[in-house]
């Protein structure tokens, strides 16, 4: 019979990263989960930046995320190295946090060359069938994806998918990855979003103004306040951006000359240039086709912004209105368009008949039919067999004809 001291012994707690209490019997099942996932019947370890070998069972009580990524992919390598920084970081401060990378590269040298930059683990790439494994059990539909696995908790809504989001939206702010600690991040996000104003959106301790034109005109931030504002994520090398400059600037002018029209101020609409350029050189070439403001090549506000915004690709267009308030102003300007269009067209190019649709009744982004040019909100759509064209695309022909044909 066991004594009552062995009894204290077996069940001693130990303390979890979100300072909740465990005992031995969850500690040894860390582990073997751990192992059941990561080792197989001929290999107990993973290998570290170096090659060595490292035990499986060396994760124990520790937060790890595996990460599904490739080097010939190049968003894989962009986010590489932003995991490697909250990696290290964490790692400094004494954080029990491990990454695993589980490879998708093409051949060994690709693998090797990749886990160089890696201070983590890896599985080995010989290991197929633990990767295969792992793909299935996790559901990995696309790269990059960081999983993250608590140490004493196996219950799916313990399971982090969307790790990567996660680690570009909070950083190691966002560590443990628990639904506690998630939860306290939004609660702390929604109160920043509601106490935000355009000032302390744009400005720095060390900055309070805009580029105007010439570049070397500074307009100040506050002259903004009480105005629509768009804030225009872009980049010169980015060819999306390129193709979407000359549809913002016709929306720009038109929205300008609209204002004017209705006897409003000139300046009651703005946007902002918030530049991803590679160098100062590129900024000012882009820029110097804008007739908006900008924010300084390089300036720190620009990392707060894309933080801020959620903005997770190029080009990208966020508005906010006055007082500070989120306005879908664009779209306010296509519905006051969208009431003097025909509900219904024949078009020229099509043989059936076209319905008026919005976002909110059935539309969404498409591409044109007619011009094969991207497209959103308003169009004309066939309900019967799902052609779409822009509202300016169409060329109308008789309902009479359309049928005779």
């Amino acid at each position: 019979m066991r004594n009552e001291v062995g009894l204290e012994e077996d069940e001693e707690q130990l303390m979890t990263t979100n300072g909740s209490s465990i005992s031995e019997h969850q500690k040894i099942s860390t582990s073997s989960r751990f192992s059941s996932l990561l080792a197989s019947k001929d290999r107990d370890y993973l290998l570290n930046q170096h090659a060595t070998q490292v035990k499986v069972s060396d994760l124990e009580g520790k937060v790890t995320a595996l990460y599904f990524s490739a080097n010939w992919y190049p968003p894989c390598g962009n986010f590489t190295g932003v995991l490697v920084d909250v990696y290290e970081e964490l790692r400094n401060n004494g954080s029990d946090f491990e990454v695993v990378f589980v490879s998708s590269d093409e051949d060994l040298n690709a693998f090797n060359n990749y886990r160089a930059c890696m201070p983590w683990l890896a599985v080995p790439y010989s290991d197929l069938e633990t990767k295969k494994a792992l793909n299935r059990k996790f559901d990995i539909e696309g790269i990059p994806c960081l999983v993250v696995l608590q140490p004493y908790d196996d219950k799916d809504d313990a399971t982090l998918h969307d790790g990567v989001e996660l680690i570009y939206k909070y950083g190691i702010r966002a560590f443990p990855f628990t639904k506690e600690k998630l939860e306290e991040l939004q609660k702390e996000e929604k109160e920043k979003h509601e106490r935000q104003t355009l000032i302390n959106l744009l400005t720095n301790h060390d900055r309070d103004y805009l580029l105007g034109h010439p570049p070397s005109e500074k307009v100040p931030v506050s002259s903004l306040v009480g105005k629509t504002v768009g804030l225009y994520f872009s980049a010169r090398w980015c060819i999306p951006c390129e193709k979407f400059m000359p549809k913002l600037l016709s929306i720009y002018q038109k929205i300008k000359q609209n204002l004017v029209e209705k006897g409003d101020a000139l300046e009651d609409f703005e946007v902002v240039f918030v530049s991803t350029d590679r160098d100062q050189t590129s900024f000012e070439s882009y820029f110097g086709t804008m007739p908006w403001l900008a924010l300084p090549f390089g300036d720190p506000t620009i990392k707060e912004l894309t933080k801020y915004f959620d903005v997770q690709g190029i080009p990208c267009l966020v508005i906010i209105g006055p007082e500070e308030a989120k306005l879908e102003f664009l779209e306010k300007q296509m519905e006051e368009e969208a009431k003097n269009l025909p509900r219904s067209e024949f078009h020229v190019g099509h043989r059936h008949e076209l319905n008026l649709v919005s976002e909110g009744t059935g539309g969404g982004p498409f591409i044109c039919c007619d011009c094969d040019e991207q497209g959103s909100g308003w169009a004309y759509q066939c309900l019967e067999c799902g052609y779409e064209v822009h509202p300016k695309c169409v060329r109308a022909v008789d309902r009479g004809s359309m049928i005779q044909r």
